[in-house]
C-alpha cells in the first residue's frame, strides 16, 4: 500500500526589507558624499615624506600657477560672496594679484578667525612668486601656513 506523504510548507522569504535597506543605504551614500570641484588647471604638486594632512574645514588656500598667476579661495560660500561678491560664490578661487593678496588674507581672517592658510604651487613653477605669496601673508598677520605636495612612494 502506497504511504501518502505529507506536503511540505512553502517557504517565503519577504523581499521587501532587503530592498529598502539598499535604498536607504544609496540614499545616504548620496546624501553624504562631498564631491571634488573642479580646478581651473592642472597643478604639478611637489613631493615629500610628510605625512600632515590638508585641514578640511575652515581653510583659505593659495594656489600659485606654473606661469605665477595667484589664485585665492576660501571654503565657505558666505565669506567668498563676502570677499569677491555674490556672482562669485560658487567659484573655488579667484584670481588676484600679489598686492591684493594682504587685504584680500586679512578680511579673511578677521571674517573667520579659525582660517588656515594652505599654499598650493606647482613643482616646475619658480621659487620667487612663492617666497613672495609667503612674505604677503605675513604682512597680513598670517604666520603661520602649510605647504601642500603629495606623499612620495619609495621604490
Amino acid at each position: 500500500m502506497p504511504r501518502i506523504k505529507k506536503k511540505r510548507p512553502e517557504v517565503n522569504m519577504d523581499m521587501m526589507p532587503f530592498v529598502n535597506m539598499s535604498f536607504l543605504l544609496l540614499t545616504f551614500f548620496m546624501l553624504s558624499t562631498k564631491f571634488k570641484a573642479p580646478e581651473d588647471f592642472q597643478l604639478n604638486l611637489p613631493t615629500s615624506h610628510a605625512k600632515a594632512k590638508v585641514p578640511e574645514s575652515d581653510v583659505m588656500t593659495v594656489t600659485i600657477a606654473p606661469d605665477g598667476k595667484i589664485l585665492f579661495g576660501v571654503d565657505s560660500q558666505q565669506l567668498r560672496s563676502q570677499l569677491f561678491g555674490e556672482q562669485n560664490k560658487l567659484k573655488i578661487s579667484m584670481p588676484i594679484t600679489l598686492e591684493e593678496l594682504p587685504s584680500i588674507a586679512q578680511q579673511a581672517k578677521s571674517a573667520n578667525p579659525k582660517l588656515r592658510a594652505v599654499i598650493r604651487g606647482d613643482r616646475d613653477a619658480i621659487y620667487g612668486p612663492a617666497e613672495d605669496v609667503m612674505n604677503a601673508l605675513q604682512k597680513a598677520n598670517v604666520t603661520r601656513f602649510q605647504l601642500v605636495t603629495e606623499l612620495s612612494t619609495e621604490k
